[in-house]
């Protein structure tokens, strides 16, 4: 779903600006609020103790602040992930993207899944808030994807995402065909993980991906404005 027509801004407003890194300071937030209100990101992914911080930088723009939850190995219980999901919102996170549980996915606990992703879902629905279901595809079957795809669709989540970006590997084209195909063609489909360069950026959008997580976006934008400035000069 490449953007029609492509240009900076068409391509900075399906991307979601990124900053979930263990350490860092106050100027690194400050920075990245900076830069998603500059080429205008969709949304700054950032962790849940960052939330007001964003919220206040970034207010009188038009960019989301999106908070992870569970992140990133999806181990919390659902009442924990409910919880910080209720938190978030309370602070203004304009997004949730949230990981399943996948050891309980492979172990059989469909139900519990189901519960975590309703349970966002619910919730994001009732703020007006947009949900996206984390499946970290690296560790799944293709069957165990298209599961979670159809509950993700069911429970009436917005978008169904590959990777957190902390796993040994991110976002596939393949991956992205599959999701696509289960969630059709109106449910968001959020590629992240290793999209560090302009190529890797259409080829997920080509797949099917429309939104994109990556902490490389500036450079994205800027090599898609020299390619521009490149053709005109010829």
């Amino acid at each position: 779903m490449i953007p029609d027509p492509l240009t900076p801004q068409t391509l900075a407003a399906v991307i979601d600006h990124t900053f979930l890194k263990p350490s860092g300071n106050q100027n690194d937030i400050e920075k990245l609020c900076s830069e998603a209100a500059r080429f205008g990101f969709a949304m700054v992914a950032i962790n849940p103790a960052e939330v007001e911080t964003c919220v206040r930088l970034l207010k009188g723009t038009a960019v989301r602040t999106g908070a992870a939850i569970g992140f990133p190995l999806g181990q919390n219980t659902v009442a924990v992930k409910h919880y910080e999901i209720d938190d978030a919102i309370q602070h203004g996170a304009g997004e949730i993207d949230m990981v399943i549980n996948i050891r309980a996915l492979q172990s059989g606990r469909t139900d519990l899944v189901r519960d975590e992703i309703a349970g966002m879902a619910e919730r994001c629905r009732a703020a007006g808030v947009i949900s996206k279901v984390i499946l970290e595809t690296c560790y799944l079957t293709d069957e165990e994807k298209r599961l979670v795809c159809s509950t993700a669709h069911e429970c009436g989540a917005d978008f169904v995402k590959t990777s957190t970006g902390f796993g040994p590997a991110g976002a596939t084209i393949a991956d992205v065909k599959l999701m696509r195909e289960v969630v059709g063609p109106r449910m968001g489909v959020k590629a992240a993980g290793g999209i560090r360069d302009l190529t890797t950026a259409l080829q997920m959008l080509d797949a099917g991906a429309s939104r994109l997580g990556t902490s490389s976006g500036v450079a994205i934008i800027e090599t898609l404005r020299q390619r521009i400035a490149d053709m005109t000069d010829r």
